[in-house]
């Protein structure tokens, strides 16, 4: 009898502890009852009816994925080598059990192809400078697809993107020819803009009859202070006429006074 009570004893104390589940607060504990979805227990202590019932623990933590690098072809025919990192989470822990075998395995593969689907459509330049919107791009299509899984996919962000050194190099090439277009666009423009400042000061000048003879003495000024032996500088004949104008006035201002 003595040995009976202890094998009965020992019976139910397993019983009792096979019965017994504690669940953090991250976690979720699927329940199923002789094999068909019975509820969502937890956090906390659950009680699980030893045989007739089975728990399946679900973390709803968020989840970091690394996507393994991905080989691609972008829309301008670069062959490319990506890797991105996926956030996603369990929102609906029945969903995430019941309807995909491995939600874990199921929102890899499927990152994987869809990394290599969306890249695919743009041009190598999109992916090294608009990687903000790829990564959206991505996160958009991915949430909508593991939304019957229970998944949430809040982000995906694109590591490296690594490209052959021969097509490095002509990206420099690239970069450099398009500095050079810019200055000399520029160059031009302020070539533009000083020719319509001259035409201006031309206008200006020509307006006023002694003006360019102001102008003809302060160049003349300013070659006087440089160290040259010799200055050749064309008289100009507004100031023949205006000398022959002055030189009447001259002249009977002499007879006046003999």
């Amino acid at each position: 009898m003595e040995v009976a009570t202890i094998i009965v004893l020992g019976v139910v104390v397993s019983l009792l502890a096979s019965a017994l589940r504690i669940l953090r607060e991250y976690e979720r504990g699927v329940v199923f009852m002789l094999g068909r979805f019975y509820k969502v227990k937890g956090p906390g202590l659950v009680i699980i009816i030893p045989i007739l019932q089975q728990m399946v623990r679900v973390d709803l933590r968020t989840i970091v994925l690394d996507i393994p690098t991905q080989d691609l072809i972008t829309r301008d025919n670069v062959s490319v080598k990506v890797n991105a990192v996926l956030y996603f989470r369990v929102v609906d822990s029945e969903r995430a059990i019941i309807n995909v075998e491995n939600y874990m395995e199921a929102t890899g593969q499927l990152a994987q192809t869809t990394l290599r689907s969306v890249l695919g459509q743009h041009e190598l330049d999109e992916l090294l400078a608009e990687r903000e919107r790829l990564n959206h791009d991505v996160q958009q299509i991915l949430d909508q697809q593991t939304d019957q899984w229970g998944i949430k996919v809040s982000n995906v962000e694109i590591k490296h993107v690594d490209i052959d050194e021969s097509m490095v190099r002509a990206i420099a090439k690239q970069a450099e020819a398009e500095r050079e277009r810019r200055a000399k666009i520029i160059h031009a423009e302020g070539e533009q803009q000083a020719a319509e400042k001259l035409v201006e000061a031309a206008q200006q000048l020509s307006q006023q009859t002694g003006s360019m003879q102001l102008r003809y003495l302060q160049t003349l000024t300013e070659i006087a202070g440089e160290k040259s032996s010799t200055i050749v500088f064309p008289l100009p004949l507004d100031i023949m006429e205006g000398l022959k104008a002055l030189l009447p006035a001259t002249q009977d201002g002499s007879d006046d006074k003999q």
